[in-house]
């Protein structure tokens, strides 16, 4: 696989598609998500799916983004099949007022950029 970069999409959203997909490849799941914080920290999650609890990928990121510390996020990127993000990690997204959200197909290629 390799990575494809969009001319629409900047080289640090292409960063955070990069490492939500090594993320998402490296724990084998359904979908990876990093996130960058206004300070320009990223954090990066996969699908948290036990008996107890289930999360997406871009709740667990924003999750852990929030437990650092970060008060708003600059952006975030999404490496999934579907072709659309939830509306609930929409919204958890727009809860710390991320600029943008990119979903990006498996093989890193941008599919959606949707703009809070």
């Amino acid at each position: 696989m390799s990575d494809t970069a969009d001319p629409s999409i900047g080289p640090e959203d292409q960063k955070l598609i990069t490492l939500a997909r090594a993320s998402r490849a490296r724990n084998g799941a359904p979908e990876g998500a990093a996130v960058r914080d206004e300070t320009g920290r990223t954090y990066v999650a996969t699908t948290v799916a036990l008996p107890s609890l289930r999360l997406s990928a871009l709740r667990a990121a924003v999750a852990a983004a929030v437990s650092g510390g970060a008060e708003s996020l600059e952006a975030a990127a999404v490496v999934t099949e579907a072709e659309q993000p939830a509306d609930e990690d929409m919204a958890v997204a727009g809860d710390l007022k991320a600029a943008s959200v990119v979903l990006a197909a498996p093989d890193g290629t941008p599919a959606a950029v949707r703009h809070l």
